[in-house]
């Protein structure tokens, strides 16, 4: 093969390349929104994009996703988010091509909490008791069969039930009041609040999780 030919070959290669780049359809993002999010329900869903040439590679390039939410080379999005609030994000997607092309959008969304637990009145010691009130209540659009299991943890890890209840909280329903409280022998001890939410439409357990930030002393009597 002569030199002419070598070189109309060569040409033509990179004539047909720029065809074929040229005829790449705009790389964009597919996806219009993010999925709804609820605090500590796990979730797991792939981005999509579409045109340039495959395969893709996200990332994050400003803002921060929900604590608790990962996003993947491949676009996986999956996580627990850890707790309720509104969120902005961009993300980017780069395709495969020679020179790469890239697409970059926008995000912003709300963590949702289906299921909130609060203490309305804080645990504290009165005599040999240790007295409070909680509060739940139901955000989403579904009832859900609901137990609220409230403890004292001594110093020595023994657990003490101080409260219980065990009912159906309706959609939308907010700021039912838990009382909770019992006699203990006298010690230190850590209260935990655990909320327990079954949802069975959607095969989903809630749970939420209150805690002294210290230990209350129960102290002998007089």
């Amino acid at each position: 093969m002569n030199f002419r030919k070598v070189v109309g070959l060569f040409a033509m290669v990179i004539c047909c390349s720029g065809v074929l780049a040229a005829q790449f359809p705009p790389l964009t993002i597919v996806d219009e929104a993010l999925p709804a999010l609820d605090a500590n329900v796990e979730f797991h869903v792939l981005l999509r994009a579409s045109g340039g040439a495959p395969p893709y590679v996200w990332s994050v390039v400003d803002g921060e996703l929900p604590e608790g939410v990962t996003l993947s080379p491949e676009g996986l999005l999956a996580g627990r988010p850890s707790k309720p609030g509104p969120f902005t994000v961009t993300l980017k997607v780069e395709d495969s091509a020679h020179p790469a092309h890239n697409f970059s959008k926008e995000f912003t969304g709300v963590v949702t909490s289906s299921l909130l637990l609060e203490w309305l009145d804080s645990p504290k010691v009165h005599d040999n008791r240790i007295d409070g009130v909680a509060m739940v209540s139901n955000g989403s659009k579904e009832s859900f069969d609901l137990t609220v299991v409230i403890v004292a943890v001594a110093d020595n890890g023994r657990a003490t039930a101080i409260g219980y209840e065990h009912f159906v909280l309706k959609a939308g329903e907010s700021n039912v009041k838990i009382l909770f409280g019992n006699t203990l022998p006298h010690g230190a001890y850590v209260i935990h609040a655990d909320a327990i939410a079954e949802i069975a439409s959607r095969n989903t357990i809630l749970r939420q999780r209150l805690q002294t930030p210290e230990a209350l002393k129960v102290v002998p009597g007089p």
